[in-house]
């Protein structure tokens, strides 16, 4: 199906950036990866983040990420790293981001550095600041941002190397053709293929392809075209890296349905094949697998 919840959608960015840290530095924010030591190592904080700012609001950011990192000075940095997945205008926004920002370093006594990436549609929706100013007083808080849109006509796929290049222009192709399906299918076959193309590894490969799949849903006719296609490729250049890690996840899921049938509601393999609309060889064969009895 096409249609993504909020929390699927940023998963998508949370995970990316997850897997890419680095990478996700250096495209976006060269300044700040240039005095990172990466060799130190890098830990992510969300258990930690999400107790500081779970009362700040009635629902969970999934894509909020704090991250320690080592300068190379030899200090240590805390880095809060939000990006706005959503895509729009959020009345109240850089007050919320100075909460967060001084309710870390409220947790940690240590600096905390907060950076934006906005992946909405609207050109002049660019908050930077919060400011306040009277009778003499001021405060004022700034971050650094990048805005997606900015990105556009500025990315040639066929010679990206970072995976955020990769993952912004799907984003951005994935904006360009909400009206337009079929052609949303041709990006994303273009897309994939591309990655095949740049000879990485079959696990770098999956890591970028969750991203793409993620922002750029299809209908399910679309859908369908879409694999029948990558199976074609993929057997052409034999490297089923893609089809064959969505089958492996499609019978795990299949049988993780077996068991919970079996043990919840005390089904026998008969009664679940039938539900299931699965081979009765198949979930008896899951069932001694999994040590349930022997038929």
């Amino acid at each position: 199906m096409e249609s993504k919840n909020k929390s699927d959608y940023d998963s998508g960015w949370k995970e990316a950036i997850e897997n890419f840290f680095e990478d996700f530095l250096l495209f976006y924010f060269p300044d700040v990866h240039i005095d990172i030591d990466f060799s130190k190592g890098i830990e992510f904080l969300d258990k930690e983040f999400n107790t500081i700012v779970k009362e700040s609001e009635e629902t969970k950011r999934y894509a909020d990420k704090l991250v320690k990192v080592y300068l190379k000075t030899g200090e240590e940095k805390w880095i809060l790293i939000h990006i706005e997945v959503q895509g729009s205008y959020e009345e109240g926004f850089e007050l919320r981001l100075y909460v967060y920002n001084y309710r870390i370093y409220d947790k940690y006594k240590m600096e905390v550095i907060t950076l934006v990436v906005l992946t909405d549609e609207d050109e002049n929706y660019r908050p930077e600041v919060y400011e306040v100013s009277r009778w003499g007083f001021e405060h004022r808080f700034k971050f650094p941002l990048v805005k997606l849109m900015d990105y556009r006509d500025k990315i040639d796929i066929n010679k990206a190397e970072n995976p955020f290049e990769i993952i912004t222009y799907a984003h951005l192709k994935n904006l360009e053709t909400k009206r337009n399906k079929e052609e949303r299918l041709f990006w994303k076959v273009t897309l994939v293929k591309a990655l095949y193309g740049k000879g990485y590894q079959k696990e770098y490969i999956l890591k970028l392809y969750r991203f793409i799949d993620w922002v750029m849903g299809l209908p399910e006719d679309l859908s369908i075209k879409f694999h029948e296609e990558l199976t074609k490729y993929e057997e052409e250049r034999k490297m089923p890296y893609i089809t064959t890690a969505e089958r492996i996840g499609i019978e795990k899921g299949k049988k993780e349905d077996i068991v919970k049938l079996h043990t919840r509601a005390n089904m026998q393999a008969e009664s679940i094949a039938d539900i299931l609309e699965l081979d009765i060889d198949f979930v008896i064969e899951v069932l001694k697998e999994e040590g349930f009895y022997n038929l």
